[in-house]
């Protein structure tokens, strides 16, 4: 059963509030460890500091450390000061290895820091050696908990060492095969290990057909695959490609939810800005650099209406169109570069073709110049009675731009992909003003060259 935010809040106002006033421990723990981990986070940040520590009394470090686990990163650094040394290290030794490394390496925990650099077990092995992975690579994401099979394993074995070794596991799903090496050499579902006669080996079962990635490969890349092939799981292997690690589908989850963050912040200008939790200050500070940087293209804009400044004297009107020949460029051009950048994201560029989508954009920016054109060409006589000609200059001028507007919108971020860079730097406000200047730019080009005509 789910809970929502007001279901935890009655959960808490009936019924847990008067156990902690009580000091009742037995009552609480049941409670609490009847919901979900996930619900459990959710009742644990509602809690106020001395609530949760009577939590922390209540709940064993396994149990608390999925609750721990389920909760963001900002928030772990704020709360693991509440705990007690010991509580802390048992708290991250019983979470899953990566999600341990990727608290560590996302905060300066010196005492828990500390307590791993003593030891010299598996577990601080394993956190050792994830560390070491730059992040947003495979490596970084994978766990170390995982189970291997030998391709002379029996059957009926593997299945019993899985009752006693699969609770350890991050998943069971897929087992992965390996050669006295300890090469990849094939994978198991579950199903095929369960469906198959008992006295059969793995390697009757297995499949051969492997997909796997390198640990220094883009976590994004990894992400393409599970989307491709609907995976639970992929195997991370050496250049050897030796076995050292497995990503499961929560953390591509994970993954993807934080490119699509980063992307976002790209196509807003605001890289690194997107987080509601940042200060003023931070975020200010992250998001400077774009806006500065488009205040001096602002400045180009400004120069180009000033190269004109003798036309806009001559004809004032003109001057009233600015804005629509500005506005519509760049909602054109914003809306193909984010045709492009989703289009590369999803891979369909290497299906489709580099010229058949910017021919596409291109016919798509015409047809659209025309219809604005048009519905210019109809309604400007209307509002400024016998200015035809000046109809006429603006719908062409609508035309070109909306024209070069999907072209530039498009190729700009095929460009910045083709640099093995993230077409998402193409930002919405930067295309925008570049589109802003070329539309201005034809506008009184147009408006120059027929000014004795008006």
């Amino acid at each position: 059963m789910s809970f929502n935010r007001s279901d935890i809040q009655t959960i808490y106002e009936n019924e847990l509030k008067a156990m902690i006033q009580d000091r009742d421990k037995a009552g609480f723990k049941e409670v609490v460890t009847s919901l979900h981990p996930q619900d459990q986070m959710d009742l644990y940040v509602h809690l106020r500091e001395q609530e949760r520590r009577f939590l922390y009394e209540t709940m064993p470090p396994q149990a608390f450390a999925l609750v721990f686990q389920e909760l963001d990163v900002l928030d772990q650094t704020r709360y693991i000061h509440e705990l007690e040394e010991d509580y802390a290290r048992a708290v991250i030794r019983h979470m899953a290895s990566d999600e341990a490394a990727d608290f560590l390496l996302q905060t300066r925990q010196d005492k828990v820091s500390r307590l791993l650099e003593e030891s010299d077990d598996a577990f601080s092995r394993n956190i050792k050696e994830l560390l070491t992975y730059e992040e947003e690579t495979a490596g970084s994401i994978m766990t170390k908990e995982f189970i291997s099979l030998r391709t002379t394993d029996r059957i009926s074995d593997v299945i019993a060492m899985l009752r006693v070794e699969g609770p350890k596991a991050e998943t069971i799903y897929y087992l992965y095969v390996i050669d006295d090496r300890h090469k990849l050499v094939g994978v198991a579902s579950l199903r095929d290990l369960i469906v198959a006669e008992p006295d059969a080996f793995v390697q009757d079962v297995m499949s051969t057909r492997l997909i796997s990635v390198k640990a220094l490969d883009d976590q994004e890349d990894v992400a393409h695959l599970f989307k491709k092939y609907d995976f639970l799981a992929i195997p991370v292997v050496t250049e050897k490609r030796k076995l050292i690690g497995i990503i499961t589908v929560d953390d591509i989850l994970d993954v993807m939810e934080a490119e699509q963050t980063e992307d976002l912040g790209e196509f807003a200008a605001s890289r690194g800005a997107t987080d509601v939790s940042l200060s003023p200050v931070t975020a200010a500070k992250k998001r400077a650099p774009w806006i500065i940087l488009l205040m001096f293209f602002g400045m180009i804009t400004a120069g180009v209406i000033g190269q004109f400044e003798e036309t806009l004297e001559a004809i004032v009107l003109l001057a009233g169109f600015i804005p629509l020949i500005m506005d519509s460029a760049g909602n054109t051009g914003t809306q193909s570069l984010a045709v492009a950048v989703r289009s590369l994201a999803l891979g369909t560029v290497e299906k489709k073709g580099v010229r058949n989508m910017i021919a596409r954009e291109f016919r798509t920016g015409v047809m659209l110049g025309l219809m604005c054109a048009v519905t210019l060409i109809v309604i400007v006589p209307v509002i400024y009675p016998g200015e035809f000609l000046l109809a006429g200059i603006v719908a062409v001028s609508i035309l070109f731009s909306l024209s070069l507007a999907t072209v530039i919108g498009t190729v700009v971020p095929l460009i910045i992909h083709k640099l093995n860079l993230d077409p998402a730097i193409a930002s919405g406000p930067f295309i925008t003003t570049v589109n802003d200047i070329i539309g201005l730019m034809i506008y009184f080009t147009f408006a120059t060259s027929l000014l004795q005509y008006l």
